[in-house]
């Protein structure tokens, strides 16, 4: 083949791709500006009418499957990018590597959506309103996502909503996965409306019932919603209050560990406190790994930063590696009492992979993980619970704070408040932090507690038991805050009963799936890619 004609098979053939998968890509670019830091969260109501076009006019399996794959790689890969900035600038990874490595995770996270069209597209020759099945379909994913290969639940769609604060209520009954389902619901809902029609046409003897139907429990989902919302947003707060300081020193990364720097890190933090001790507080919050040594081993820096915390007079929390047994490490947080006394410390159960320690250590033993320290750090095995005069609280250690299964076993016997100490210095100015502070908005919301956030670079702040962000931090600016806080020690029914919702949401899944093999939907199980 001579190299023109090979320039012209590859333009056309780029351009019928881009022509075939036009919807798929306009789904995803939606999706993608209705998280942060756009924050177009209207978009998510709307953003997946486009592929479900693309599923309802392909009827090749093999297209059906690419076009949910490429709907959910360039759905994760502008949701997900963010992790090449750790991986080049902190991990000694090239730059392309970065790129690809990042690439094979949204690759991977691609398999949920494609998964869900072929599914989807099965479901539909039913000839069921799509409300029916598809939201309990795409919730089940999610679920499936938040636990399998240790969990990665990184933009789960409900989360575009963490400022539709009426309709976020809901999440203290279902989690997060009831605002997920509500998004999806209603683009099938508008799906379903526009391609009635059509549908009639085609099959005159269509019945209006199912239709008529998927309106009315549509109509009475979102009116309990919202006025359940309504309700839950603006109903007192009876808790006492208290008063917290949260101390951002926005410690360049590259100098987080230089023994020569612990003075002055440490001088940072104590200034700050002192700042925003003339406000006050009751409590001060530092954040991740906040002192830059091992504290207790070493015992110059920890009797001081003890005595200080004396002079203070306050409570002071804060991050820190704490050696358990001879040379095994855990990534801590430290609460020290006015009196300088250790009054709780908690160890971090779910270490990040490749953060905090590289799995199937054998294998990939030519792979370090990102953060400094000596080897992997050891994950801790206790839900531990601070009890001082100002409430009870459990701290949630960096992305911990993703994870709401894990969130709420620390509440289940009561709390009066969530800590949530971070580094996002790790991603930079790229959406990482932005997302995963809105996150927090439904950790929140979902255990009825308020949640107070320190971040080593941003976006430290405060958000209440409602979702609402009292105030908050810019991204690598020195600063503190100071908020008097609403403790609430109401344990919600998400926190005492669990993904409940979620499990319905998988139940009607396999019903849906098991009953449409049996009855001859089989073509999608012999599909071959």
């Amino acid at each position: 083949m001579l190299w023109p004609d090979f320039i012209e098979e590859t333009k056309t053939y780029l351009i019928n791709g881009l022509k075939k998968y036009f919807l798929v890509a306009l789904s995803a670019f939606a999706l993608i500006l209705s998280f942060p830091p756009f924050d177009l969260y209207f978009l998510a109501w709307f953003c997946l009418l486009p592929f479900f076009f693309f599923l309802y006019k392909t009827t090749d399996y093999k297209t059906i499957f690419k076009g949910g794959l490429i709907f959910g790689f360039l759905y994760f890969l502008g949701n997900v990018y963010w992790i090449y900035h750790s991986l080049y600038y902190y991990g000694s990874v090239p730059l392309i590597l970065s790129y690809f490595i990042v690439a094979l995770l949204a690759l991977y996270l691609a398999l949920y959506p494609a998964f869900f069209a072929l599914i989807y597209k099965n479901l539909f020759k039913n000839m069921l309103p799509t409300s029916f099945y598809a939201p309990f379909i795409w919730v089940s994913l999610e679920v499936l996502r938040n636990y399998l290969f240790t969990g990665f639940p990184w933009a789960i769609i409900g989360y575009t909503q963490y400022k539709f604060l009426i309709i976020a209520q809901l999440a203290d009954i279902t989690g997060i996965y009831g605002i997920s389902y509500l998004v999806i619901l209603f683009n099938c809902f508008i799906f379903d409306l526009l391609i009635f029609k059509k549908n009639k046409i085609r099959y005159p003897l269509l019945s209006y019932i199912p239709t008529v139907i998927s309106i009315i429990l549509v109509f009475l989902v979102f009116l309990l919603t919202i006025g359940y919302g309504i309700k839950r947003f603006y109903e007192p707060i009876n808790g006492k209050i208290f008063r917290v300081a949260v101390i951002q020193g926005s410690i360049p990364q590259n100098e987080k560990w230089d023994f020569n720097k612990i003075n002055e890190i440490l001088n940072i933090y104590k200034n700050l406190t002192h700042q925003a001790k003339t406000y006050n507080p009751q409590l001060v919050v530092w954040p991740e790994t906040a002192v830059p040594f091992i504290f207790e081993k070493n015992k110059y820096f920890s009797s001081e930063l003890v005595n200080f915390v004396k002079e203070q007079n306050i409570y002071l929390l804060f991050g820190s590696i704490m050696e358990r047994q001879q040379d095994k490490y855990t990534n801590s947080a430290v609460l020290i009492d006015p009196n300088g006394i250790m009054a709780y410390y908690y160890d971090k159960i779910h270490l990040v992979p490749f953060g905090e320690y590289v799995p199937l250590r054998k294998i990939l033993f030519f792979i370090d993980k990102l953060t400094v320290g000596i080897g992997d750090y050891q994950a801790g095995n206790g839900y531990n619970i601070a009890t001082t005069p100002f409430g009870n609280f459990a701290t949630l250690i960096c992305y911990e704070s993703i994870f709401p299964g894990q969130v709420r076993k620390f509440y289940q016997k009561g709390g009066s408040f969530i800590v949530n100490i971070t580094n996002d210095g790790w991603f930079g100015t790229t959406s990482g932090p932005y997302q995963h502070f809105s996150m927090a908005v439904f950790r929140a919301i979902e255990n009825r507690k308020p949640l107070i956030r320190a971040a080593n670079s941003g976006i430290s702040g405060f958000i209440d038991s409602k979702g609402r962000i009292i105030s908050k931090t810019k991204l690598f600016e020195r600063v503190y805050l100071v908020e008097d806080i609403h403790e609430n020690d109401k344990v919600s029914f998400y926190t005492r009963y669990g993904d409940i919702f979620a499990y319905v949401c998988i139940i009607f899944s396999l019903i849906f799936i098991i009953g449409n093999i049996k009855f001859g939907g089989k073509k999608w199980l012999h599909l071959r890619i």
